[in-house]
């Protein structure tokens, strides 16, 4: 979005944010806030820029600063509101949007897309449906349309397929829109039986909307780790202090991560905290320091306290006051299972796996980030992420010396009581009834899997990909020999 309402005219800003380089839009933005720490300008673009690195935490500290500089700002309420919406404060979000969602301005329009899209996603249909019926232009946008073809999905489903089409291959949408309305249409044509149409649709919009991607730049992390505990064991000595309550569920997505969390958020002393950013921006930090992963026990304690405290920093920004355990769904942890052991130590793990296939069906007909999951647009690259996690994590957390629990997707929905107990043990908490009944939890879930948790533990996920038996080759065979083992 390029609404700037607050009057700062920093073009290699906006040229920056437009082109993606947000690591240089921030640069650029503390230059401009060095000169003076009320410039709200200034504070706007930090905000902008650290949303776009994906540093939502920090954003949400910026905002508070900013606001009370200038309250009355509406691009720096709108703002608010979004971050909200990213930390999963939905309530607070939707009163924000709705506050500004009151005209036909630039912001005003922005924020009803803001609002509808949170309503959407909180499963309140009838609150949408009522923005629907009063209209307004921002109908008339892609998004707007977007919005129209939901309100029928469920009375209408093949009009709705054929409406969501027919935005994903228009030219007046841009490509986030397209992708977002092309992948609805996936879903509803798998919901509806016809897995070859949604099978070729989600190709074609994959094509279309995500870009090349380095799957063996992605791994390469993971895979040094393997060859680093094949090699020599458990390699370094944490220099970090323990941390407390906290636990980690590492695994891929679609593994049925968003379940665990939300079954283990029922509990009265376990706050999810969603699928926050730190992990990755850790990661990200430690490659940055240039110390490879076979000298990562030499770097200095205060570095790696460093890391530490900005990583809990956030996380007792977004965990629920009174829970001792504060429980992180990242899909980073997998790849830096070392950076847990040598800069969070003390840290209790939850591994998933599920049956590959239904694991990659599912991935490949869902919509993920083009940029940072570009690996999920075609099966033999999804294939080779999943056989990397397989053969480093759980090897990873027993080396490494984590506290750690394994188990079965398929098994565990089988059982969820007996998983659920085992995990619970090791936290040093007894089982709570709300644990086992997920879909009664009020709290907001925003990942794709946003429908399914709202519904009780159940086995109609497994073996999904049957419907699509004709996509996997004899390829997939050792993954499937390897996990079908583990079940047993």
């Amino acid at each position: 979005m390029a609404l700037n309402p607050t009057g700062t005219d920093n073009e290699s800003f906006e040229r920056a944010t437009t082109d993606g380089d947000f690591t240089l839009a921030l640069r650029l933005a503390e230059q401009m806030l060095a000169g003076s720490k009320r410039n709200v300008a200034a504070w706007t673009s930090r905000i902008r820029a650290k949303i776009g690195l994906g540093e939502t935490c920090e954003a949400d500290e910026d905002i508070d600063v900013a606001l009370r500089l200038d309250g009355n700002n509406a691009h720096l309420n709108w703002l608010r509101a979004l971050i909200d919406q990213r930390l999963g404060r939905v309530d607070r979000a939707i009163d924000g949007a709705r506050k500004l969602a009151c005209d036909d301005s630039p912001i005003g329009i922005e924020a009803k897309y803001l609002l509808v899209d949170a309503l959407y996603l909180a499963n309140r249909r009838e609150e949408v449906a009522k923005l629907i019926h009063a209209g307004g232009v921002w109908l008339n946008q892609p998004r707007g349309r977007l919005h129209l073809a939901r309100a029928q999905e469920r009375e209408n489903s093949a009009k709705a397929v054929e409406e969501f089409i027919a935005l994903f291959r228009s030219t007046a949408a841009d490509a986030n829109i397209r992708r977002i309305a092309g992948f609805d249409a996936v879903k509803w044509l798998d919901k509806l039986g016809r897995y070859r149409e949604a099978y070729d649709l989600a190709a074609e919009v994959h094509a279309a909307t995500t870009p090349p991607f380095d799957v063996d730049g992605m791994t390469q992390i993971a895979q040094q780790q393997g060859e680093l505990i094949a090699k020599s064991g458990k390699w370094f000595t944490a220099a970090a202090d323990p941390v407390q309550g906290l636990a980690m569920i590492v695994g891929l997505p679609r593994s049925g991560t968003s379940l665990l969390e939300q079954m283990f958020d029922g509990h009265s002393q376990i706050s999810g905290i969603g699928e926050y950013e730190g992990m990755s921006l850790m990661g990200f930090s430690i490659e940055s320091t240039g110390v490879p992963v076979r000298n990562i026990g030499r770097l200095p304690h205060n570095v790696v306290m460093q890391l530490q405290q900005r990583y809990m920093k956030g996380v007792e920004q977004l965990r629920r006051p009174g829970a001792t355990w504060a429980l992180d769904k990242n899909l980073s942890g997998w790849r830096f299972v070392y950076a847990i052991a040598a800069v969070l130590p003390g840290t209790v793990c939850f591994q998933v796996a599920r049956d590959p296939r239904d694991m990659a069906i599912s991935t490949f007909l869902s919509m993920f980030h083009p940029i940072a999951n570009g690996w999920t647009s075609k099966l033999d690259a999804i294939r080779d992420v999943i056989t990397t996690e397989r053969a480093v994590t759980q090897r990873a957390l027993e080396t490494l010396d984590i506290a750690h629990e394994s188990m079965v997707y398929e098994n565990f929905v089988l059982d969820p009581e007996a998983h659920v107990k085992r995990c619970l043990d090791r936290l040093g908490l007894t089982l709570e009834n709300s644990v086992l009944q997920p879909q009664d939890n009020k709290r907001q879930v925003f990942t794709l899997s946003f429908e399914q948790v709202k519904k009780p533990i159940n086995t109609s996920s497994i073996g999904r990909w049957r419907n699509y038996e004709w996509a996997f080759d004899r390829s997939w065979d050792t993954l499937v020999a390897a996990h079908d083992a583990r079940r047993v």
